[in-house]
This record gives structure tokens, sequence and C-alpha cells, in this order.
């Protein structure tokens, strides 16, 4: 089994200068793809359960799937919650076998915040997992607006909430489809300035790649999540696949048709952010 937690995978690329590649799982057909590709590419990788697939899947589902996957290929996989929101929440991911939870506190003030992303570090801690965190709010394409994370806020957030990995907030923007804004790399580097945990960068898809790469070999990011430009390659695949021939119904059949595609895109993700080679 090569199940891993996410400091057992973060600590190496902040020592060596690379990143981690934190891919967001809406179902079987994905995540398969994803621990294919991190085989092929001898890379460590983080399959996420966000919100949108714990709608689809209960989490004690997931978990099983996903430390199946972990059992059938050598490369480290860490079996994430990505934004959790409530301790019952990242309990259920614990108890259904995730090696890392993410609690997302970003609307809530800093005090509270950080008294309840510390409880979830603690109870993380205290089954051998990992914690991720977030200081500042990452917003989303289209809908709620960006709140930048404050250094100083950052300097006393990572001090107070035990956390092994804290996402950022820094002109990152989730479910952005292009890569036209870029990263605030004066941010990013104040922020290092007054803390040394890993950071994370969530919507990864919109920063161009090669910041992603540049960032990742020299800078104190370590993880960037990528959902959106794998499920462009996902839709594209099966749209592909159903139009091609509208008599087919036998969805197994045609899912199976967005296994390479999909494989080949988080392949190359791999590689924009310094990971292959690296297990």
């Amino acid at each position: 089994m090569t199940l891993a937690t996410l400091s057992d995978v973060l600590q190496p690329a902040l020592r060596d200068g690379y990143a981690v590649p934190g891919l967001v799982c809406l179902g079987w057909e994905d995540m398969r793809a994803y621990a294919l590709a991190a085989q092929a590419e001898r890379a460590p990788v983080i399959l996420q359960a966000g919100p949108s697939c714990r709608e689809h899947t209960p989490l004690p589902v997931l978990g099983k799937m996903m430390r199946h996957l972990a059992q059938s290929v050598d490369v480290p996989v860490v079996v994430h919650l990505d934004h959790g929101y409530t301790l019952d929440e990242c309990r259920q991911a614990l108890e259904s076998g995730f090696t890392s939870l993410m609690f997302d506190g970003s609307r809530l003030p800093l005090a509270d915040n950080i008294a309840q992303t510390r409880q979830i570090a603690d109870m993380a801690h205290a089954a051998d997992i990992s914690c991720e965190g977030e200081i500042g709010f990452v917003g989303y394409s289209g809908g709620e607006a960006s709140d930048g994370t404050d250094p100083n806020e950052a300097a006393i957030f990572a001090r107070d909430s035990g956390v092994d990995a804290m996402a950022i907030s820094v002109g990152n923007v989730h479910l952005q489809q292009d890569r036209e804004g870029g990263l605030d790399e004066p941010r990013i580097h104040a922020i290092e300035a007054v803390t040394e945990v890993p950071l994370v960068i969530h919507g990864g898809s919109g920063v161009p790649l090669a910041q992603r790469l540049a960032l990742a070999a020299g800078s104190r990011i370590c993880k960037f999540n990528i959902g959106t430009e794998l499920r462009m390659a996902f839709g594209a695949a099966l749209r592909e696949a159903v139009e091609k021939d509208p008599t087919r119904f036998d969805r197994v059949q045609i899912l199976k048709e967005t296994h390479d595609p999909v494989m080949q895109a988080a392949r190359a993700v791999i590689r924009g952010v310094g990971a292959a080679g690296r297990a």
C-alpha cells in the first residue's frame, strides 16, 4: 500500500523544490486516471474529494475507492478531504480512511478560523494524519470575490492553528477556465517571509503554466489544486464519445473513452509542477 499523508509528500517537495498536484476528483473514472497518471510519471499525487464530489458519492464510499487505488499503485497517494466545512464532516472523512483533512474556515473571522482549524488539526494529528487550513478567501470565477491573504494574519494562523499546510489567496480563483490572471508574487513572498509551513494554491487551473513551475521550484508553494482543466478534458472526451455514435447507450463503454485523454491531461499537470520522477 502506498497511502501517504499530506506531510509525507509536501515536506520532500518543500525541501527539493517541486509541488505535488492536488487533483480534484468527481468519480471513479477520473480518480483512476489520476492514480495511473501518477504511476506512469513516478510521482506522488493527492486525490481530493471536494464538496461536489461528496454530493454525488458518500464519504465512506469515496474513502474505500481512493484507498483501493492507493493499493493498486506503488507511488505515494494521499486521500484528501477538500473544503471540509464542519467538524462532523472532517471526523467522518477520518473514519472513512482519509489521510488528510482540509478544513475551510476562510469565511470566518480570524480567531474563529484558528480555533476551529486547531480542533480539526488536533483530531487529525491524534490519528497520525495531516490537516490543511485556509487563510484569506479564494473566490470563484463568476461568483464570490476573493479576499486576499494578509501576511500578518497568515503568520498568526500558521503559528496557532497547527496546520501542516496553509492555503492562501494571492490572485488565484476557483473554476477559472483560462490562465490569463497569474498570481501576486510579492504577496506570496511576504507570506513566505513570516511563515514556514508549506503553502497551497487552490484554483490552480487558472495559474499560467510557466508560473506554476517557477513557483513550485522557487517558493514555499508545495501543492497546486487542479480541477477545472481536468474536468474540461473529461467533458471534451465524453462529448466526443457520445457524439461519434448516437446509437450507443452503454455508459461503461462510453466512459472508457474518457480514460486516456484524462490520464494524459493529468500527466501534463504532474510534469508541470515538477513532480514527475519524485516518487
